[in-house]
């Protein structure tokens, strides 16, 4: 299959972006995105030789990345984008492109909801080939067969490309990273943290990534878990992961020699939100979420040596009418109209928004299956994602 790929002839009548020889320029990236923002395709050839640079680049990596900046240099951390392209045009736009003098690190959930979710890949990708020290990729909760086959971004994929891309972008996110820790100081994980204490950096390092999320585990609950304002641990309100006190966090960031940990997976009014006596940050990337939300985006920037967190917010920027979901399962398109309708009332803001959402039918990934377990399930306005 790859062969056939990159032995197709590209048509005369291809006017986009192309890849000489082996290289992903510069030039490359910023022609294809001119295009993508011009809501037009990728030839599958070069989509196919992104995703597999991508590949094994990605299958090189620990589970767990160690980022050094030196001093004098600095780094920035994204949330959640959520297939919402033009905002992470914008993001580029107020903070610079993807370089090694540049990097960043975006903390997944790149898919799934917006209906742009091949464009924002692509282009993460693509500069991943071009400066693999400019752009880091953590897997997201997102970053999964089930919930793409739900949420989007397999109907996207097999729209705009092919079955094949389908399944490939499947294998490469087994591939991704699950979490890294950059000078030594700041722990960066999509979810967050775990049901036992006494998890070292090295217990992470030595997690078998290369498979869907698992259950349950330090896997599923780096993917999965979210803060809580009491102490302790708690059930989560997603159905599947925990909750997770300031005690847990400190003993945590003790047990590592760690000073933060900066996490995203749920939407924040700001675009952030400070936790745990300062020691732990949401940042959430994708503003106006789906459409609906209101709320902004943000981004996290480090200076070295000292690594303070200086925290970015922005609005959402207009995109083409090409509304989220647009490419979602038929069970949630069906139920765009229900779910809309029961939860116009309110926003879904609050600390528990599964009390609102009761009843309504949802995906819960642990059991592949439709039910009501899952906060993550509702189709455009939860704060969970």
């Amino acid at each position: 299959m790859e062969l056939i790929f990159f032995c197709s002839e590209v048509e005369h009548q291809y006017h986009g972006a192309r890849i000489e020889g082996d290289t992903v320029t510069l030039d490359f990236v910023k022609k294809m995105m001119d295009d993508f923002k011009n809501q037009k395709f990728l030839h599958k050839r070069y989509a196919y030789q992104i995703i597999l640079q991508t590949r094994e680049i990605l299958r090189a990596l620990p589970s767990l990345v160690d980022i050094n900046v030196p001093n004098g240099n600095h780094f920035t951390v994204c949330g959640d984008v959520h297939g919402q392209f033009y905002d992470l045009l914008n993001i580029f736009e107020l903070n610079g492109l993807p370089s090694a003098e540049n990097p960043y690190l975006f903390n997944g959930d790149f898919v799934d909801r917006g209906s742009f979710s091949l464009e924002v890949i692509l282009t993460l990708f693509a500069f991943k080939c071009m400066c693999p020290s400019g752009i880091h990729l953590s897997r997201g909760n997102h970053e999964s067969k089930s919930m793409n086959k739900i949420y989007g971004f397999e109907g996207e994929v097999r729209s705009k490309l092919s079955e094949t891309f389908v399944d490939l972008f499947t294998e490469v996110f087994c591939y991704l990273p699950l979490a890294h820790v950059i000078n030594h100081k700041v722990f960066v994980v999509h979810g967050g943290l775990f049901s036992v204490d006494g998890v070292k950096l090295s217990d992470i390092r030595a997690i078998n990534r290369f498979c869907e999320p698992p259950e349950e585990g330090l896997m599923c609950e780096l993917l999965w878990s979210d803060p809580q304002p009491l102490p302790g641990r708690g059930p989560s309100k997603r159905g599947v992961g925990l909750s997770f006190g300031g005690d847990v966090t400190k003993r945590f960031l003790q047990d590592n020699n760690l000073d933060l940990v900066v996490r995203s997976h749920e939407v924040k009014d700001e675009g952030y939100e400070i936790d745990h006596d300062g020691k732990l940050i949401t940042v959430f990337s994708a503003p106006n979420y789906c459409d609906q939300m209101g709320n902004k985006g943000a981004f996290i920037r480090f200076e070295a040596p000292d690594m303070k967190p200086n925290i970015v917010t922005f609005s959402a920027v207009p995109h083409p009418d090409v509304k989220p979901m647009a490419y979602a399962s038929n069970f949630l398109r069906m139920n765009r109209a229900a779910l809309t309708s029961s939860l116009s009332s309110s926003p879904c803001r609050d600390e528990n928004p599964s009390e609102k959402l009761h009843g309504l039918p949802m995906f819960n990934p642990k059991h592949n299956v439709v039910g009501p377990a899952m906060v993550t399930g509702p189709l455009l306005v939860s704060p969970h994602n």
